[in-house]
């Protein structure tokens, strides 16, 4: 079975593994509030890049479903989307726990905190949409269209909306970004490889789940 991991899935095991342990135990800047907690910095900004970059590889997806009607494109589109909504989730939550930490309480209704939360939502509706229709090329006709709207308001709503509006993140809202105050040379030696290794990880899960698709699609036309 190991035989048949190719090369990009041993670099993610050995990126998630250095992650974990060297984001637990190697030296990190000592500021007040953060303390401790900017540890947060290897998992929740990460899990989101990866996110985003997840969410770009379900759009392309779709965007080929509808130059060319490939169903194995849809199915990849959803398998990115699903993945990546599970990431996001997974980002807002380990983002609550830095804010209750850094901010005083786990939901300040933040712009981008609030952002985030519409754009699982709206990603959460592309699922229910998907299962909401039997006919499999109308699903994959209307599921890639809502893709391609749903990206073009995500994107601008986490980018770009919390920079022209009062927030609390780093980066947005007039607030240094991480560059300028606390991302040192030793945290970077992290979160460079822990911003790769969270997108190799999504990657290897959505091609398993790409493959169980395809599984259900041969049952589904072949009874």
């Amino acid at each position: 079975m190991l035989a048949g991991i190719v090369w990009w899935k041993w670099v993610c095991i050995v990126l998630m593994y250095y992650t974990l342990v060297a984001g637990l135990t190697m030296d990190i800047p000592r500021l007040d509030i953060l303390h401790e907690s900017i540890r947060n910095l290897y998992y929740h900004v990460p899990m989101w890049f990866g996110m985003t970059i997840l969410l770009g590889a379900s759009l392309v997806y779709s965007l080929r479903y509808l130059m060319n009607n490939k169903l194995s494109d849809d199915q990849r589109a959803a398998s990115f989307a699903t993945v990546a909504l599970v990431m996001g989730t997974a980002g807002i939550l380990t983002g609550m726990q830095w804010a209750r930490v850094t901010w005083g309480s786990w939901w300040n209704n933040d712009p981008k905190q609030t952002g985030a939360a519409i754009g699982m939502l709206m990603y959460l509706a592309y699922l229910v949409l998907r299962g909401a229709i039997d006919d499999v090329d109308r699903r994959a006709r209307v599921a890639a269209v809502a893709n391609v709207i749903f990206f073009a308001v995500y994107i601008p709503m986490i980018f770009i909306v919390p920079r022209l509006t009062d927030s609390l993140h780093p980066g947005s809202g007039g607030n240094p970004g991480f560059n300028s105050y606390d991302l040192d040379g030793r945290m970077r030696l992290v979160f460079y490889p822990a911003v790769i290794g969270w997108t190799l990880l999504g990657f290897w899960l959505a091609d398993i789940g790409f493959r169980r698709r395809l599984i259900d699609l041969r049952i589904k036309f072949n009874g």
